[in-house]
């Protein structure tokens, strides 16, 4: 049996305000560290894309310049997020954005071979499972009850928004002041990071420093994987995770034939891949904010079916404007991730938060990137739009075995 920790709400609380989240001195340090990583993140993705292509003029490998950052989850997520058990989760933060500023400095060198340059990148970004976990895993401590939920409401908002900011951001800096100029300001962006935490996030002993025998990471690693399917709560929490953004992220995958059957262009693809970002910011306040603790909770799975039955509809309608319409209620649909987390938090012991959070955010990047080669290659065959509604329709039966086999096996053990 599994106890049950993390923040916990009462039947009768009322939803935190934003006022109480951010008056908490430690999560104001860690919300503007993590906002600076994350633009830093998607400065260097831009930066370093546009230097590839400049110098090789080869659109596959300024692609493979971005997927490359991603992969370290894949092959290692797992493994790396298990460091944030076995240290202090502020030191594994403190760290890893130190290690991240002075490779990304180094990448500012003029003159760099691509291997070089594409395998610096690799070692950066296998820095980024162990931030995240130790991230993941320290906010439950630093944000108590419905602050907590609200606190992951606000990161889910900012994250879109760091997103949009460090693919601007990038291009403007490549602009005004070279690609070297861009990866210097990144490398600042985690120092700073790395500063904020270590002088504003108290110290904390990792919840499984007592344990009489040190265990190797390896079997460490085995037992954070093995906890996903040991409990089966927890079993179906991953599983709604997983299931619903594989089909939710389908449309990224056809976003320029999709958008190309409405006879637009560039200008419409951003429109297209900006539509559900904006929905999640709306749902992360209504949702996050506005719904007291207990009605957010019964809207997990509810607002997990609700966000692909707009994509069934995507292949029937042909207004692009519809379309968008469409993707941003998808988008609202998404936050049910908000009280999904809460629930994650509440089913981990502390001392494995590190090991669940990398394994569940290891099998989330595997189904986003199978959903998006699944939808290309569907695209072959079947028109862009079609391959949306299909996702929609292949996801609603998926979340309702989904919902079923959670009816029956609803006892916690």
């Amino acid at each position: 049996m599994i106890t049950v920790t993390g923040p916990r709400t009462s039947r009768g609380e009322r939803p935190a305000t934003y006022r109480e989240v951010f008056g908490v001195r430690e999560f104001r340090f860690l919300f503007v560290a993590h906002l600076l990583s994350l633009i830093g993140d998607e400065l260097a993705r831009v930066a370093l894309a546009i230097l590839v292509f400049d110098s090789t003029e080869s659109p596959f490998l300024a692609a493979a310049t971005f997927g490359i950052s991603y992969a370290p989850w894949l092959i290692g997520g797992p493994f790396l997020a298990a460091l944030a058990d076995r240290f202090p989760r502020r030191t594994i933060l403190v760290l890893t954005d130190v290690a991240r500023g002075l490779v990304v400095a180094l990448l500012a060198i003029p003159g760099l071979p691509l291997w070089v340059l594409l395998s610096m990148l690799f070692l950066a970004s296998l820095l980024a499972p162990p931030f995240e976990s130790a991230r993941s895993a320290l906010m439950p401590d630093v944000l108590e009850g419905d602050r907590y939920a609200v606190g992951t409401s606000l990161t889910n908002i900012t994250s879109q928004v760091a997103q949009v900011l460090g693919f601007l951001g990038g291009g403007l800096l490549v602009l005004v002041i070279s690609v070297q100029g861009a990866l210097l300001v990144n490398a600042a962006t985690f120092l700073l990071s790395a500063a904020l935490v270590r002088w504003g996030v108290q110290h904390r002993t990792p919840p499984g420093a007592d344990a009489a025998a040190p265990r190797s990471l390896w079997r460490e690693t085995i037992s954070g994987l093995q906890l996903l399917g040991r409990k089966r709560v927890l079993l179906h929490i991953v599983f709604l995770l997983w299931t619903g953004q594989l089909f939710l992220t389908a449309p990224e995958g056809v976003a320029a034939p999709l958008v190309a059957e409405f006879g637009y262009g560039a200008v419409g693809v951003g429109l297209f891949l900006a539509a559900n970002p904006v929905g999640l910011v709306i749902g992360g306040v209504v949702v996050g904010r506005l719904c007291p603790p207990q009605l957010r909770e019964r809207l997990t799975y509810p607002l997990a079916v609700f966000s692909v039955l707009p994509l069934i509809l995507v292949g029937l309608v042909d207004s692009f404007i519809v379309v968008l319409l469409l993707l941003v209620l998808s988008g609202f649909g998404a936050s049910y991730l908000i009280p999904l987390n809460v629930s994650f938090v509440r089913v981990v012991p502390p001392a494995m938060r590190g090991r669940a959070f990398g394994a569940a955010v290891s099998g989330l990047y595997a189904c986003q990137g199978i959903a998006i080669l699944g939808a290309g290659s569907a695209a072959e065959r079947i028109p862009a739009s079609s391959v949306v509604s299909w996702s929609g329709i292949l996801g609603l039966v998926a979340l309702l075995v989904l919902g079923v086999a959670r009816g029956r096996g609803r006892t916690i053990e």
